[in-house]
């Protein structure tokens, strides 16, 4: 069944105050679900905050730079780890935080969830180690959802298309641990985590984030 944007308007009206993370491996399509879902509450005047990971922040802007460089091959996962976390802690102090208090949904593209895959399962860092770095840099702030957009490893990668920053480029290999990771995390947390199936075309996948965000609100409420 295909959901109307007038069902959406309620839907996305019972998000203020709420905190959605869009999560998955690149080349997922779960960038292009971010701005439509954005754009949609735009046109229905839902007070929304955006922010992406990294990044987001003057500073958070700096260490995106960074970290995605490809001439900073020799980082190491710790490293890399670290860095995310920073960029991570200016976004919740300086602008998530605020929004969630003035009553706004606030999406996010990435969050903790990405560490955990990216630095985590694939990288090989201590997941509780870094959701204890993630504690101190968040506050214990967590997503009320996380939408996982599940896309097989080599469908993923066949999408990415130009020039690749220094995380796109990692190979076949470390993205199918990503995936890996992200799907271990929807298993243990189902009541936090929405897996989509990215596989599907775009209208079928916008219709599958739409259905998940209607079914989760009356979770909530």
């Amino acid at each position: 069944m295909t959901v109307t944007p007038e069902a959406m308007r309620n839907t996305l009206s019972r998000l203020r105050g709420r905190f959605v993370v869009f999560e998955g491996p690149d080349g997922s399509g779960k960038s292009t679900q971010f701005k439509r879902l954005s754009e949609l509450a735009t046109s229905c005047n839902v007070p929304h905050t955006i922010v992406r990971e990294p990044g987001g922040t003057k500073t958070g802007e700096a260490i995106r730079t960074v970290l995605l460089d490809k001439a900073n091959t020799g980082m190491s996962v710790r490293c890399e780890m670290l860095l995310y976390m920073a960029s991570r802690a200016e976004l919740v102090s300086s602008i998530i935080t605020p929004a969630l208090r003035e009553q706004k949904m606030v999406l996010a593209d990435r969050f903790v969830s990405s560490t955990l895959a990216y630095q985590g399962t694939a990288g090989g860092l201590n997941s509780a180690d870094i959701s204890a770095v993630a504690r101190v840099a968040t506050g214990g702030l967590m997503p009320d959802l996380v939408l996982l957009f599940d896309l097989d490893h080599v469908a993923a990668s066949k999408r990415l298309t130009g020039s690749l920053d220094r995380m796109e480029a990692k190979g076949l290999e470390f993205f199918k641990l990503v995936r890996k990771g992200y799907l271990d995390q929807a298993k243990a947390d189902p009541g936090r985590f929405a897996v989509i199936d990215a596989s599907q075309d775009q209208e079928g996948v916008w219709q599958q984030l739409c259905r998940v965000l209607q079914e989760r609100v009356a979770r909530f409420e």
